[in-house]
C-alpha cells in the first residue's frame, strides 16, 4: 500500500462518520517527525464550509497534557514538589475527610496519575468549567466521596486535574490559564491553542447534540476553575505540533522546548495501570502517565494518546512513541467518540509501517550474532566460552547443545552460511533471525547479558519445518 492509499483510507473513515450522521463535521490530521503531513475535513463546520487544519474546536481533556507539562516546568524550576500533599497548595482541601484514618492526603503526583482515590466524574465535571475558585472551595468544604484509598488505584478524575490548576495558581500567583499559555503554549508557537473562543483567530465550530432529528447547538463555556481539565480550543495543525513535540523526546535529537525531553518522556511513561473495564474492547494493555494514556502495542511499542469529550465536542490525539507518527481528530457532537476513527487511522499507519521490532539491535548484538553464527557452523568449546556468559554451559552442557544444534540443522537442511531471511528484535540486546533450509528454516535467538562485553546469556536454536 502506498502512502497515498493509506491517507485515502483514513480520509474515508472520517467522511463515513459524517455520512452516517455521527457528527455534522469531522476533521483529521496525520503527522510525523517532520510535522503535519496530511489533513482532511468533511461536513459543515457551521458556515457552509468543510473544516480544515486551521478550524478551531474544543479539545476538552486533551488539555490535561498541557496541564501536566505546566506542572513539570514548575517542578524543574524548583517551585513545586510532586510529592507534596495537595492541601499545601489548596488549603480548602484540609476540610476533606479522607476515606480511612491512615489514608494519605493526595499528592500532586497522585493527582497527575489519576490515583487520588476520587470517583470518575465526567458528566458532572464537564459542566463545571466556568465555576470560580470560591465555588471549588465550597465543593471541597462540602466533603468528597472516595472510591479507594489515595495512591492505590486508577480512576479517571477531572476533579483531580481541577485541583492541579489551583496548584499552578498557588505556586505562581497567577491564573492557571495564563501560566499554561505563557509557559507551554506560546513558546512552542501554538498560537491557535487558547482558553476561550474570543481568543481564537480561526473559525470556531459550535458544538451540538442530536435532538428531534436535528442538531441542537450548545453554548460555549468560558474559562474558570475547571479549565485545567479541558478548557482548551485548538486546531489540527496545533495539536499535531504538540503531539510531534512530545514524541520527539524519544529521538536522539529531541526538539527543544519549555519542558525538558526527560520530563516529556516522563509524561509518556506508564505510571498507573488502567483496568480493562475503563477501556472495554481494547486489545492493548493500557496505563496512565502524566496527563496521557500509554498503550502497549506488541508490534510497535508504546502508543501515547488522550481523548477529549465535552458537551458538543469530541477530540483525540495519538502517536507511536517509537516511530514518531500520529493522528489527531476533532468532531463537534456530544459523545461522538472520534477516538474510534483516530485509533483505526493510526492502526492503518502502523500496519503499513515496518514493525518497530525489526532492526533495533545494538552493535554489540550484531557482533554476537556473527560470533554465534560462526559457532553454529563449527562448534568449539573454547570459542563458546568467549561468546557466552558462564550460565549458558551450566544451564545446558555444551555437549548437549552441540547435539541439539546438529539435530535442528539437519531437520530442515539449514544453510548456516546463508544470510538471514528475516530478523526481529524486541529490545536492543535481543535478536532473532531465520536461516533458510531445504525443508524449512532455522530460527536462532540470542539475548545479551547486561555486561559491556556483549556476552550472550541465552541461545535458542529451533527447526521450523515447511508445511507439506
Amino acid at each position: 500500500m502506498t502512502q497515498h492509499d493509506e491517507l485515502a483510507r483514513i480520509d474515508a473513515l472520517f467522511a463515513d462518520r459524517v455520512a452516517r450522521g455521527v457528527a455534522p463535521s469531522s476533521v483529521w490530521g496525520v503527522f510525523d517527525r517532520t510535522g503535519l503531513v496530511a489533513s482532511g475535513g468533511h461536513g459543515d463546520r457551521g458556515d457552509g464550509l468543510a473544516p480544515d487544519a486551521g478550524t478551531v474546536y474544543r479539545i476538552a481533556s486533551c488539555t490535561k497534557s498541557v496541564t501536566a507539562a505546566t506542572l513539570l516546568a514548575l517542578v524543574a524550576d524548583g517551585r513545586l514538589d510532586l510529592d507534596a500533599p495537595v492541601a499545601h497548595h489548596v488549603p480548602a482541601f484540609g476540610a476533606v475527610v479522607l476515606p480511612t484514618t491512615d489514608s494519605p492526603v493526595p499528592t500532586i503526583r497522585m493527582l497527575l496519575t489519576m490515583s487520588a482515590g476520587f470517583p470518575t466524574d465526567d458528566p458532572w465535571a464537564d459542566r463545571q468549567e466556568s465555576i470560580s475558585d470560591a465555588d471549588l472551595d465550597a465543593v471541597l468544604a462540602g466533603g468528597l466521596l472516595f472510591d479507594s484509598v489515595p495512591g492505590t488505584r486508577f480512576a479517571y478524575s477531572n476533579l483531580g486535574y481541577a485541583l492541579l490548576g489551583r496548584v499552578v495558581a498557588d505556586v505562581t500567583g497567577e491564573p492557571y490559564t495564563e501560566v499554561a499559555s505563557r509557559t507551554v503554549l506560546r513558546p512552542l508557537g501554538l498560537d491557535s491553542t487558547v482558553f476561550s473562543a474570543a481568543e481564537a483567530d480561526g473559525h470556531v465550530v459550535v458544538g451540538v447534540r442530536p435532538h428531534a432529528g436535528t442538531w441542537e447547538p450548545l453554548p460555549l463555556t468560558g474559562p474558570g476553575a475547571f479549565s485545567s481539565i479541558g478548557g482548551l480550543f485548538s486546531t489540527v495543525s496545533d495539536l499535531a505540533r504538540w503531539g510531534r513535540h512530545l514524541a520527539s523526546a524519544f529521538t536522539d535529537e529531541p526538539e527543544a522546548g519549555p519542558v525538558s525531553p526527560a520530563d516529556r518522556r516522563l509524561m509518556q511513561q506508564a505510571m498507573r495501570v488502567v483496568p480493562p473495564s475503563v477501556v472495554p474492547g481494547s486489545s492493548r494493555a493500557t496505563a496512565y502517565g502524566f496527563g496521557l494514556f500509554v498503550e502497549q502495542d506488541d508490534r510497535s511499542g508504546p502508543i501515547v494518546s488522550h481523548s477529549g469529550g465535552y458537551p458538543g465536542f469530541s477530540a483525540h490525539m495519538r502517536w507511536s512513541a517509537e516511530q514518531g507518527f500520529g493522528v489527531v481528530a476533532f468532531e463537534n457532537a456530544t459523545q461522538a467518540k472520534v477516538s474510534a476513527a483516530a485509533t483505526a487511522a493510526l492502526d492503518l499507519l502502523l500496519d503499513a509501517a515496518a514493525p518497530a521490532d525489526a532492526v533495533t539491535a545494538l552493535p554489540a548484538t550484531r557482533t554476537a550474532q556473527q560470533r554465534v553464527t560462526a559457532l553454529l557452523a563449527a562448534w568449539d568449546d573454547r570459542q563458546a566460552d568467549a561468546v557466552f556468559t558462564p550460565n549458558v554451559a551450566l544451564d545446558e552442557p555444551y555437549e548437549r547443545r552441540r547435539r541439539h544444534v546438529a539435530e535442528q540443522v539437519a531437520a530442515v537442511g539449514a544453510d548456516l552460511s546463508a544470510a538471514p531471511v528475516e530478523e526481529r528484535s524486541t529490545a536492543p540486546t535481543h535478536l532473532r533471525w531465520w536461516l533458510p533450509g531445504s525443508s524449512g528454516r532455522l530460527r536462532v535467538e540470542i539475548r545479551l547479558a547486561p555486561l559491556a562485553a556483549g556476552l550472550v546469556q541465552t541461545l535458542h536454536v529451533t527447526a521450523e519445518r515447511s508445511e507439506s
